[in-house]
């Protein structure tokens, strides 16, 4: 027994041993063989030496440190409210025309969102958020307002609203035009009625042109972003890392009508232009040179038989020009190529669309443009829609006689704050509706309606459009 214990002894003793050589040889030494190098390299962060590129370096762990929205979208979410656009669907059957009546309707709520611009009470939203509404509520901090519709710019989708409400939390301005692609941008709004949602993500582009807008003059120049917008974004706040505004969400790009990558902002400084005008005049001042241009490039520069053979195609193409506009007589053609307003390149159609944007009639301008290989200079005052350079105001015609307000547009009358004893209210004029014709007799003035109903007995009908975008005929019975 003995000598086992002796064996197990020496033999842990010599175990031991062993393992101490093949360390000392193996591991400390350089001419180990199965020796490998680390797949790491450890690196002092203070250290000026080149970094291994398998190392993290401490800048790079800095900036991820630093992507934190938390203080900005605390920042921007009490300057977003809710708002729900209550409209009333009406439907009429060929039998009304006999019996008079008989129209159906039904009360539908969408909802939307918009951003909070001054303290007293002015906020902005999307023009589509309202456009079809009779009743607007905004609700904020869990309690409803009445909101009332300043005015609307179908061109840029903008409306601005007004609550009777002091001391609110106006959102920071930011500037659009400072914003760089691939910045981190937020986007705060009510999708699918989720109040005070936040998104993130970057500005994929900028200037974005994406033909949605129907007006006659549209303004499409967006700041794209990748950042989640879905239905009830609209008319949000699109905000910069510091909480700053830079873009009202207006639109996505979806086959399924939900986000897919694709999302867009009118440009902040865009909208508070818009803003201003519709809380000062009612109505946004547009500001035009007289004609129409195209994007600049090579299929186009081909139509028009310029010279294609250029490194790059700067500018902005002349398409066409309004004989009496103020564009001609200072001496452009169609053809010509614009490449600078004042001292702002443009190499875009968006990008000259958006120039033209924060201007106003009878704004005196410079315009650089390019012909025969020569560059020319032109200095036009810029005009309103009809041709002149005053300042254009809102004219609200109110009658007591038929209780409603009316004003004309480009396309007929629009007749709204119908009140519930009004004759138009009785015969089923809807809100917001304007009127084309009236017994297939057209209407461009307010005075044409008004003088009708105040002396028209007997049955007729109305046509014209509702604040859905929808041609209706509505027949009536004034007894």
């Amino acid at each position: 027994m003995k000598s086992f214990l002796k064996i197990v002894v020496f033999g842990f003793l010599g175990g031991l041993a062993g393992a101490y050589i093949m360390f000392q040889f193996l591991v400390k030494t350089s001419d180990n063989p199965f020796r490998q190098e680390p797949a790491f390299t450890a690196t002092s962060y203070d250290s000026p030496a080149l970094i291994s590129p398998h190392v993290v370096d401490a800048e790079r762990i800095n900036s991820l440190e630093l992507v934190d929205f938390s203080l900005a979208a605390n920042k921007a979410i009490p300057s977003v409210v809710y708002i729900n656009s209550i409209f009333k669907g009406t439907s009429y059957s060929p039998f009304d025309w006999f019996f008079g009546g008989g129209a159906t309707t039904q009360t539908r709520v969408s909802s939307g969102s918009g951003v909070i611009f001054t303290k007293d009470g002015y906020i902005v939203t999307n023009n589509h958020v309202v456009e079809a509404a009779e009743k607007i509520e905004v609700m904020l901090n869990k309690k409803v307002y009445p909101a009332e519709l300043i005015g609307t710019d179908p061109s840029t989708d903008l409306a601005v609203l007004k609550i009777n409400e002091t001391n609110l939390p106006a959102v920071t301005i930011g500037s659009s035009k400072n914003v760089q692609v691939g910045e981190w941008v937020l986007a705060v709004g009510n999708p699918f009625s989720l109040s005070s949602t936040v998104t993130a993500g970057i500005v994929s582009a900028k200037g974005r042109r994406i033909g949605i807008l129907e007006d006659k003059f549209p303004i499409e120049s967006f700041i794209q972003t990748d950042a989640a917008i879905n239905p009830g974004n609209s008319g949000g706040a699109l905000v910069n890392k510091n909480g700053e505004l830079v873009g009202i969400n207006t639109a996505i790009l979806s086959r399924t009508g939900s986000y897919t990558g694709y999302a867009f902002a009118v440009p902040v400084d865009i909208a508070y232009k818009v803003f201003e005008d519709l809380v000062k005049y009612g109505v946004v001042q547009k500001a035009l040179f007289g004609g129409n241009v195209i994007e600049y490039n090579f299929q186009n520069a081909k139509k028009y038989d310029l010279n294609t053979d250029v490194s790059n195609f700067e500018g902005v193409l002349i398409e066409s020009l309004d004989k009496d506009g103020p564009a001609f007589k200072a001496g452009l053609k169609p053809g010509d190529v614009i490449t600078k307003i004042n001292n702002t390149a443009i190499n875009s159609q968006s990008a000259f669309e958006e120039e033209l944007a924060y201007r106003y009639p009878g704004d005196k301008v410079s315009f650089t443009y390019q012909r025969d290989k020569k560059l020319n200079t032109a200095t036009i005052t810029l005009v309103n829609k009809s041709g002149t350079t005053e300042i254009v105001k809102r004219k609200i015609f109110v009658s007591a006689s038929l209780g409603a307000e009316f004003e004309a547009t480009d396309y007929g009358v629009k007749v709204f704050k119908i009140g519930e004893k009004s004759a138009l209210k009785q015969i089923g004029v809807p809100e917001n509706f304007t009127i084309i014709a009236i017994n297939r007799v057209k209407v461009k003035e307010p005075q044409e309606v008004i003088e009708f109903f105040e002396k028209f007995k007997g049955r007729g009908y109305i046509y014209g459009v509702n604040s859905s975008k929808q041609q209706v005929e509505i027949p009536f019975i004034i007894r």
